[in-house]
């Protein structure tokens, strides 16, 4: 296991209630990439192709859109792997992530791999499986320990407001099956999820912007505990990678505006659901 004496000695401390940030997420994208073997960047890789997965949805629906410079591929990127996942049966192009073969077909044939899942979530599904597939384990348990997080706060919501949770649960991992087959209060994870009183005391907050606070703070305890032994790894950089998106994020965002973000995230989903009254923010 290679180390990174320099890049880890030289990372600037960063703290969970910073209002500053060293570096944005594509600064130190680049930073890696110069300082990583090639291995260990792509496991770093399969952190910015998130922004890859928001990217193709855009270029999908307009070839034009502005992307997010975060990611990994290009326009340029992007107009090529259509041509080729048009033309190819099974394009070998080491630029496209495997699931984009399965995902962008079914999205050119207007065919769901996943019923009644928004078009996101499939490629987010096809994402996370692929992610949990990783050879590290820290890497690998991350994407897990995230996911769950998500899942069981959907659900949660879901039950809350009497709304079909199957559609909304994320991936195809045990605990995700597990939430959407369980009729039990704590979804039939407390002896498979240790971390699943934290999240259920967190859906408690009413306030949409400190909730959002606490999930973040409980990713960031995670870390700390997961990553604490992890000298001068590609896992400690990683770990401080995601720390660092916490940071950005927050750096970003005052309380109005985060209440703003999350009104549009309301308004969104109501596209495709009729939410009480009671669920509805204020203007």
């Amino acid at each position: 296991m290679k180390k990174y004496y320099c890049l880890v000695a030289g990372l600037p401390e960063i703290r969970i209630d910073d209002n500053k940030q060293n570096f944005d997420l594509k600064e130190f994208k680049e930073e890696l990439r110069a300082n990583l073997s090639e291995g260990d960047f792509e496991l770093i890789k399969l952190f910015y192709r998130k922004f890859d997965n928001l990217n193709l949805i855009a270029y999908l629906k307009d070839a034009e859109a502005k992307l997010d410079d975060r990611g990994n591929l290009t326009q340029d990127d992007f107009t090529e792997i259509l041509r080729m996942v048009k033309e190819e049966e099974n394009p070998k192009d080491e630029r496209i992530p495997v699931y984009f073969k399965e995902f962008i077909p079914a999205w050119l044939e207007e065919k769901p791999l996943f019923p009644d899942m928004a078009w996101e979530d499939q490629l987010a599904t096809l994402y996370y499986d692929d992610a949990l597939k990783c050879r590290n384990e820290f890497f690998s348990s991350w994407f897990a320990f995230n996911l769950n997080v998500q899942n069981i706060l959907t659900a949660i919501n879901c039950r809350n407001y009497d709304l079909d949770l199957g559609p909304a649960i994320v991936g195809n991992s045990e605990i995700a099956n597990t939430i959407r087959e369980s009729n039990s209060k704590d979804f039939g994870l407390a002896a498979i999820f240790p971390y699943l009183d934290d999240v259920l005391h967190i859906s408690e907050e009413a306030n949409l912007y400190e909730r959002e606070r606490r999930i973040d703070a409980l990713r960031w305890k995670w870390l700390e505990e997961n990553a604490f032994f992890k000298y001068f790894t590609v896992e400690k950089v990683f770990a401080y990678l995601l720390q660092l998106e916490m940071i950005e994020r927050w750096v970003k965002l005052s309380q109005e505006t985060g209440l703003k973000i999350f009104r549009d995230f309301v308004q969104e989903l109501q596209h495709s659901f009729e939410f009480p009254e009671e669920f509805k923010l204020n203007k």
